[in-house]
């Protein structure tokens, strides 16, 4: 196997088994299999688990004297357990063998990133000498999103004899995999039922206990050679177990192929039956491995991003995981995009900003993904104007649509009130659904996609609709400083985290968060010109949907130009009043406690907090340098009526970099993007960092909970539009590199205006670009100092730029 394509751990280690269980996550975009060993159930060290897009369930929990309510992503059924022993013809009953037993002697997990397969082989050597050699090879299908499928390979070295083998369907199973979240309820599936079929098709039928979603869920299991299978159920788990003869030469061959159906699918059938007939006409593995491979080859052909060494290959495990996560499967889900991806249950797997970091690689190469993504978000558009109207009645002004920070099945807030400190032991209030700026970030991705993919059936339809509703909001809940002679928003809490509330205030949140100010300006504006753009019937419509009056629009244009940014010391503020907080030792804790990422939990442990000081937990003021590239945030700020130029952004840089202390995955990506655009020394550094966040897990234990999908698919657009400066236009494909010595050059796969397969590649002071042959028009190009450029269909083109 080329090794670029190979992620592998050649040793056992119960300490990191979190973290590789996470990163050797197989799925589809469907559902997803934690890469754990079959042998092993959910302990302090393993945790088997099956996630399914969109399976919400909410569960009701007394912590700290207060009732509360979380919706989580349910754990499922764990279809891969296996478990054997040996039966040696001279000796007692082996034990049952599990990684952790003292007797394994080799270990080695290699996950094939081009064919989506994971490989763990053990060998284990007991006290007579007799070697048992163990080959587990694991898929979820990614061409039948309803498959998986595991082959176990039994090898006896130097004795002979009989293995016993246990496969199991196992539905006793609680959501238990995040140790901050164990005092609160996570028994989310009820009113189990098995049974196996006469053709040895094991099955399990049980129900989400609030939500109510039937899963069903069928497992044949196939020996070779042939033996006699012993079946028993019980309340929640079906078991098949045989002896087989095992000796050098003539290996145990068990095959494991799963079927997962639910009431969620569509057309709606009984998910047992279902999953039954699925199982039973699945192909042989040998067939499954070979469809699933090809599959693969497709998707890796559309999303192709390729860069030279190790950055390369991370890079290759990072888009590998957003695609298991977002594949083309998703397009028939009504699914978002979970901030942990299906690889864990942290953040309850909830939907977050992140898709502002994830849609651009989308829209660029699987630009239906994207869409319904979006889509995800304008069937939710009901669920944010409720909420914009709440919030209307409580502290006045017009209604629009209100996002919420964390959602899952319905758009409702799901952000939980209380979260645990694990260095104090404290339930601490959460304020973190005061981030209103999420609304931003989807109407961000909406104009995105526009620009991509030339969408104008949507743009005109659902994408208006969620821009302007997003627009309403903002005009709506700008508040008149005649003092500032400016536009206000107030009570909020920026990307930062850490402020959710100025020293001492008796009530949450802080004003004017520049971050959330200057986009909820731009997003005014993007309004403005989308309802310029817009049938004259389409424009009524869409203001009376509103309750807008076409006159009422002069508002948004004032507050798009009049919206308020704090500065202090000439440089940005992150807020009004960041300038008056205390400065943080930072040397003092950093000597104190090594670590200072979460600085939070640090501070409240001493009781403290971070509200009195400038210090942040990731990028805020900066999030706009990745949003916005150079020239158009001088364009922004100039209409907003403040100058902005190099000198002013390289100071802003500066000082909130050195206040920072990187508490996300997220801040060392838009660090590094932004120093990347400067040419800063210390790029490359941050860079880094966002590349190995989760292969390193820097975060101290946290990516064994879920990879951090944001900071993942991050990496890739820091290549495509940060690195070549890929950035899709109304004027054409911008094409603006920033060169790093340390990726010198990449190729990669785009999409753009309908074209697909757009060859991009790019070397220092080079560049070639080939259409392929199709009956749409050339592609425009915009080329750094404005130099257009076209490259007709079926032709490629190279061009000289101007090196740094």
């Amino acid at each position: 196997m080329n090794e670029s394509w190979r992620w592998e751990y050649q040793h056992y280690d119960p300490k990191t088994e979190r973290l590789i269980e996470a990163l050797c996550t197989l799925g589809n975009g469907r559902f997803a299999t934690r890469g754990s060993a079959p042998e092993t159930t959910a302990d302090d060290i393993h945790y088997p688990a099956t996630y399914l897009a969109g399976c919400y369930d909410r569960l009701t929990s007394t912590v700290a004297g207060r009732t509360v309510s979380n919706e989580d992503m349910v754990r499922l059924p764990d279809w891969t357990a296996l478990r054997y022993r040996c039966l040696p013809d001279d000796a007692p009953p082996g034990d049952w063998l599990t990684p952790d037993h003292p007797t394994l002697r080799h270990s080695r997990v290699s996950l094939d990133l081009r064919t989506g397969t994971l490989i763990r082989r053990m060998l284990f050597l007991d006290a007579g000498g007799r070697r048992l050699g163990v080959t587990h090879t694991r898929l979820v299908h990614m061409g039948n999103p309803q498959l998986a499928a595991q082959r176990t390979v039994l090898r006896a070295y130097g004795w002979r004899g009989r293995i016993e083998v246990v496969s199991v369907l196992d539905g006793d199973v609680v959501n238990a995999g995040v140790d901050r979240y164990r005092a609160l309820a996570g028994r989310h599936l009820v009113e189990h039922r098995t049974g196996v079929e006469a053709e040895g098709i094991a099955w399990l039928d049980c129900t989400t206990a609030v939500s109510r979603i039937r899963i069903g869920l069928a497992v044949r299991t196939s020996v070779e050679p042939l033996a006699v299978v012993d079946r028993t159920c019980t309340a929640t788990a079906a078991r098949q177990v045989c002896v087989l003869p095992i000796r050098r030469g003539r290996p145990v061959v068990v095959v494991k192929t799963a079927a997962l159906s639910t009431s969620l699918d569509r057309p709606l059938s009984d998910p047992v039956r279902s999953s039954v007939e699925q199982a039973a006409r699945a192909p042989a593995f040998r067939a499954l491995l070979a469809s699933h491979g090809a599959t693969w080859q497709r998707l890796w052909a559309e999303g192709e991003l390729r860069t030279e060494g190790e950055s390369g290959r991370i890079l290759r495990l990072h888009a590998f995981h957003v695609l298991q996560t977002l594949s083309p499967h998703t397009v028939e889900l009504d699914a978002g995009v979970p901030a942990r991806g299906l690889h864990g249950e942290a953040y309850r797997g909830h939907v977050f900003w992140d898709e502002l970091f994830v849609l651009p690689y989308l829209a660029l190469h699987f630009p239906e993904t994207a869409r319904a993504l979006l889509m995800y978000r304008h069937r939710r558009l009901p669920a944010a104007r409720d909420a914009a109207r709440d919030a209307a009645r409580r502290r006045g002004g017009t209604t629009g649509a209100m996002f919420p920070w964390q959602s899952g099945s319905s758009g409702a807030e799901e952000t939980q009130r209380l979260h645990l400190n694990p260095r104090s032991g404290r339930w601490l209030p959460d304020h973190s659904h005061l981030q209103r700026h999420v609304g931003s970030a989807v109407a961000w991705n909406v104009w995105q996609y526009g620009l991509a993919t030339g969408d104008t059936g949507f743009m005109h339809g659902p994408g208006a609709e969620l821009i302007l509703a997003i627009a309403h909001f903002w005009a709506g809940s700008a508040t008149w400083d005649a003092d500032l002679g400016r536009y206000r928003l107030r009570g909020v809490v920026g990307p930062d985290e850490y402020h959710d509330a100025y020293p001492d205030a008796a009530a949450p949140g802080i004003d004017d968060n520049t971050y959330t100010n200057v986009t909820a300006a731009w997003v005014l504006a993007r309004a403005l010109d989308l309802y310029e753009e817009l049938p004259a019937l389409r424009r009524a419509e869409l203001l009376a949907q509103l309750g807008v009056e076409a006159d009422g629009l002069r508002r948004w244009e004032e507050v798009s130009r009049r919206m308020y940014v704090p500065f202090h010391r000439d440089v940005i503020s992150q807020f009004h009043g960041y300038g008056d907080l205390a400065e943080l030792d930072w040397d003092g804790y950093r000597a104190r406690y090594h670590d200072i990422r979460r600085l939070d939990r640090i501070l409240e442990a001493e009781g403290d907090t971070p509200n009195r000081y400038q210090a942040s937990k990731q990028a805020d003021t900066l999030m706009l340098g990745y949003l916005f590239r150079p020239a158009e945030l001088v364009r922004l700020f100039s209409r907003l009526g403040y100058p902005l130029d190099d000198e002013l952004w390289a100071r802003t840089v500066d000082y909130h970099l050195r206040r920072t202390c990187h508490g996300s995955t997220l801040s060392s990506l838009v660090h590094g993007w932004v120093l990347s655009r400067q040419q800063g020394p210390d790029a490359w550094r941050y860079c880094q960092e966002a590349l190995l966040g989760d292969i390193t897990d820097v975060q101290g234990g946290t990516t064994g909970e879920g990879i951090h999908l944001g900071a993942m698919a991050g990496t890739l657009d820091l290549v495509e539009r940060g690195i070549v400066g890929l950035e899709p236009g109304a004027d054409g494909l911008h094409i603006d590199p920033v060169p790093l010595s340390e990726i010198p050059g990449s190729a990669l796969s785009v999409c753009y205006l309908g074209h697909r397969d757009i060859r991009i590649r790019f070397r220092p002071g080079r560049l070639g670009v080939r259409v392929p042959a199709s009956l749409l028009g050339p592609v425009p190009l915009m080329l750094p100092g404005d130099r257009r450029e076209e490259v007709a269909a079926g032709h490629e083109r190279w061009f000289r730029l101007p090196t740094q």
